[in-house]
């Protein structure tokens, strides 16, 4: 039995904090990547960055594909899983792209509105309650977004919107995957490379520049990175609501700010930490709220 599914026989609190501490983990890997994967596009495009990342991530993974290849053969609600797939797709090359034209910070600021979205949608998708409290807090988060924004027609810019847009289309990611949960954990994160793969295949030959072995490296090591991270978002929004693990994804503006201080000096705008500071306390709030309720809700725990 794998660690993962090892972790999906804990009773139902245990099953949460299971589920947060695998989200935490996987926002440092994600941030780690993202940085990383900002790094390279100083260099090369998003499409190649998107390949040879997916490449690398696949070839790890094989061994597990090879093995558990049948469960590829028993797809719960395939259209859904296309679904998935694309809005996986478009997300990842939405958030770096963004950050070819943006600071780090920045994007991840905007990236921060896609747990506010989680929450409001997931009474709505998934059945989960939002009370009144949680829809204030979600207000109020969405403000810290305006005041990160600073929207106006001089400062209103079409990366953010992409990155906006990215953020919105990690939000509906995230709540199809709390509804495809009986799908296997490998099934979920292959078929997610294999969106980039596509993409990425179709858009590297534009202004393709070929890599030195050092920046094969760093790709490789980017995809290493994702594989690890993907897995326990994965596991994570199995093993408890995404309402509830979804707000720890807060935890990316502070990596965010230190990966782009150390590597490129970058400081956030007053407006930015402002925003993010609001947004960031409704995110606790809505955790806070969360755990309050939490004693009576049931969580199903999937099968591995």
């Amino acid at each position: 039995m794998s660690l993962f599914a090892k972790i999906s026989t804990y009773d139902e609190r245990s099953a949460r904090l299971a589920g947060i501490s695998l989200m935490l983990l996987s926002i440092f890997m994600f941030s780690f990547g993202d940085a990383l994967g900002k790094y390279m596009v100083a260099t090369y495009s998003v499409g190649q960055l998107l390949w040879l990342r997916a490449c690398a991530a696949l070839l790890v993974l094989l061994p597990v594909i090879w093995k558990q290849r049948a469960e590829f053969t028993r797809l719960e609600r395939p259209w859904l899983q296309l679904l998935r797939i694309t809005l996986s797709t478009l997300e990842v090359a939405a958030f770096f792209l963004a950050t070819v034209y943006l600071p780090l910070a920045d994007v991840i600021t905007y990236y921060l509105a896609s747990p506010i979205f989680v929450t409001a949608l997931s009474g709505i998708v998934l059945g989960e309650h939002v009370g009144w409290r949680r829809w204030t807090a979600i207000l109020i988060g969405f403000c810290g977004v305006l005041i990160a924004l600073r929207p106006s027609t001089q400062t209103v810019s079409w990366p953010a919107m992409i990155a906006l847009g990215g953020s919105l289309s990690f939000a509906f990611l995230m709540l199809i995957t709390r509804s495809l949960r009986s799908t296997p954990d490998i099934v979920l994160t292959t078929s997610q490379f294999g969106g980039t793969f596509l993409l990425g295949a179709l858009m590297s030959p534009i202004g393709w520049v070929t890599p030195t072995i050092g920046s094969l490296a760093l790709f490789a090591a980017a995809g290493v990175t994702s594989v690890v991270a993907l897995l326990c978002i994965n596991r994570s929004l199995k093993l408890a609501p995404a309402s509830v693990v979804v707000p720890y994804q807060y935890s990316m503006i502070v990596w965010a700010v230190i990966f782009g201080f150390v590597v490129w000096g970058d400081v956030p705008s007053i407006s930015t930490l402002i925003g993010a500071v609001i947004i960031i306390g409704a995110g606790i709030y809505i955790f806070l709220r969360e755990q309050q309720l939490g004693r009576e809700e049931t969580v199903v725990n999937p099968p591995a």
